[in-house]
């Protein structure tokens, strides 16, 4: 199993990023998908999660409306187009098998993460 994420940076605030995340050694078009950060001296925060078939979709509170989470099953990709970057998105970014209730029982089937910071 290997998810690979990329797309992080830095970016001021206001400003957009578009995650990407590779999946293989599962089966990625069956699988619910979720993206989770974690920021600084935080916990793993739940950020998004979109089923198999890329419908429905689902947000945290604090990205509704900012963020938007796609897939590409066919190219085995997840991603995470973020805008209206705030600082208090700045945290690492990982893609996750499952969904916001499953995710955390997937232990190995999560990315090592991109970095994500929001700064001026």
């Amino acid at each position: 199993v290997q998810l690979v994420e990329s797309g992080g940076g830095l970016v001021q605030p206001g400003g957009s990023l578009r995650l990407s995340c590779v999946a293989s050694g599962f089966t990625f078009s069956s699988s619910s998908m979720s993206w989770v950060r974690q920021a600084p001296g935080k916990g793993l925060e739940w950020v998004s999660d979109i089923s198999s078939g890329g419908d429905p979709t689902h947000y945290a509170d604090s990205v509704k409306g900012r963020f938007t989470i796609s897939r590409d099953n066919a190219k085995n990709t997840l991603y995470l187009q973020m805008n209206s970057l705030k600082p208090e998105d700045t945290a690492l970014y990982k893609c996750a098998r499952g969904s916001r209730n499953t995710y955390s029982l997937y232990h190995n089937y999560r990315g090592q993460g991109t970095q994500v910071t929001v700064s001026s």
